[in-house]
């Protein structure tokens, strides 16, 4: 996530997460110079081939991150927790969190460009009639 921004810069939707996928998911990404996590001890044995990786004991570095999330769990009923809403199809999830992702993205440069202006996420999603 950009933290001037507030978009997603890069995601992944698997059924397990394995230090490989991580590390293929941290490649693909624009490099940073500062990368924050919570102590999962997988993050610290990453390549971090650019950027200082911070293991925070708190959330004070990662509370954006967090917020996002839940954003993400409240728009996407499929990813709650303690709900029967789940994805049996993996390219279905796919499909949904890109979506979620693209108006996600919109909605953050809107509301930079207009602070004042009131913007809703399901503004940048289209349905056909």
């Amino acid at each position: 996530m950009d933290r001037a921004t507030r978009c997603i810069l890069g995601w992944e939707v698997s059924r397990f997460v394995s230090d490989e996928l991580l590390q293929e998911s941290l490649d693909e990404l624009l490099p940073a110079r500062w990368y924050y996590s919570d102590q999962m001890p997988a993050y610290g044995e990453l390549a971090y081939e650019t950027g200082f990786h911070f293991a925070m004991p708190d959330k004070s570095q990662t509370y954006s991150v967090e917020a996002d999330n839940a954003e993400l769990r409240h728009y996407l009923a499929r990813l709650a927790r303690r709900s029967r809403c789940f994805s049996c199809s993996l390219q279905a999830l796919t499909y949904a969190v890109r979506l979620f992702v693209f108006a996600w993205n919109h909605r953050q440069l809107r509301k930079q460009r207009f602070p004042s202006y009131p913007v809703h996420l399901f503004d940048f999603v289209s349905i056909p009639a």
